[in-house]
């Protein structure tokens, strides 16, 4: 197996499962972050900085999803992936999101590169034998 790519552009395919992934993380991230707040104000503790850390993460998500195309997505997307597992430090819930997530991410990069080798070498077959 190839190492799995952390800077630079990716095929079409690999991008847009990507991208959809990143999306889908922002809007649970979204509704950990409210959770978080509520759980501190339950606790007798100010929530307002979990939520603002939880809402920058998830808009950190949709930054990245938007990114996909140009050479940091993929990075942003990384990055979002580690902060997910680092924030399970502060509400433990999240090692779970972060969980699925870093699986859903690994596994749709890995079957996007898949994806996109196998469309190429077709559009290459199809240009040789056009020839």
């Amino acid at each position: 197996m190839r190492r799995l790519p952390l800077y630079g552009r990716q095929g079409k395919l690999t991008f847009r499962l990507l991208a959809v992934a990143l999306v889908g993380q922002a809007i649970l991230l979204s509704f950990f972050a409210l959770a978080a707040r509520g759980v501190a104000i339950g606790d007798g503790r100010d929530g307002g900085r979990l939520l603002w850390l939880g809402i920058g993460l998830s808009v950190l998500a949709l930054v990245g999803s938007g990114l996909m195309r140009s050479p940091v997505g993929i990075t942003v997307g990384w990055l979002v992936q580690v902060l997910t597992w680092v924030s399970g430090l502060v509400v433990p819930a999240m090692f779970g999101v972060a969980v699925v997530f870093t699986a859903l991410w690994l596994l749709l990069l890995v079957q996007g590169l898949k994806a996109d080798e196998l469309v190429a070498r077709h559009e290459a077959e199809v240009a040789a034998a056009s020839d």
